[in-house]
């Protein structure tokens, strides 16, 4: 009879992801030895952007030796044998993927959306709107009382705290904290999502304010920020639920 791979239930290992098309792309994720390749190709998905079907894996060691192609979707991650510190390399094989031509590295290359001042001045509830009715001296008393305000809350901040993003869907770790005048005026947060749900990768407006993976990164006012003991969301517990 043939043998079996036999794993400790509780067995994971920590890999560094790469991928072919986002140059600047590089995150560690633990997985489960036992999870099939397919489910640790979705639990990638969610970190780059390359569907499960476009996506080829490479496994090297932490020499960057390559070791084997992954192939078989249903083969358990274990049967690789992975250690920790080796690499998973993403291949993307679609030709259309949202990861090609550099956009999700540049966002200079993609095209901003731009309200026109006639249509926005037929918004109801616009922060213009507000500071018409405040009047001019009234304006620059609020904008002072604000500044203090968020400076207040950014006191209570730090680089390296664990943090959860208004409305509650996004959760990161902070990477900056202060004053960011080339954004606008005021105190900011920066923010490293745990999966692409950002904007840029910490350079905003030609500025690095902090690093991280292409999509991963957000500048927010610092009373967006909820920081505490927000581990990072694993799909895999959602997989053991019937």
């Amino acid at each position: 009879m043939a043998s079996r791979l036999q794993l400790p239930a509780d067995d994971s290992v920590l890999l560094r992801i790469t991928h072919s098309n986002l140059k600047t792309f590089s995150t560690d994720a633990r997985f489960s030895l036992e999870s099939t390749v397919e489910a640790v190709k979705d639990k990638i998905w969610k970190k780059c952007g390359t569907s499960v079907a476009s996506m080829r894996l490479e496994l090297y060691d932490d020499t960057g030796v390559k070791l084997s192609d992954i192939t078989d979707n249903t083969r358990p991650l274990g049967f690789y044998s992975p250690l920790d510190g080796f690499r998973l390399h993403v291949i993307d094989l679609d030709p259309s993927s949202v990861t090609s031509g550099g956009w999700l590295e540049d966002t200079s290359l993609v095209e901003k959306y731009k309200i026109s001042d006639e249509a926005y001045d037929k918004l109801d509830g616009t922060y213009r709107k507000f500071k018409e009715k405040l009047g001019p001296r009234s304006s620059s008393v609020q904008e002072k009382m604000g500044d203090n305000y968020m400076e207040d809350i950014s006191a209570n901040i730090k680089v390296g705290d664990r943090c959860e993003v208004d409305p509650g869907a996004k959760r990161g770790i902070v990477k900056f904290v202060g004053r960011a005048d080339t954004l606008a005026p005021g105190f900011w947060v920066g923010i490293q999502y745990d999966e692409p749900l950002g904007k840029h990768n910490g350079i905003v407006k030609g500025t690095r304010f902090f690093d991280c993976p292409p999509l991963h990164g957000a500048m927010v006012r610092p009373d967006k920020v909820k920081v505490g003991d927000y581990p990072e969301r694993d799909p895999f517990e959602e997989e053991d639920e019937i």
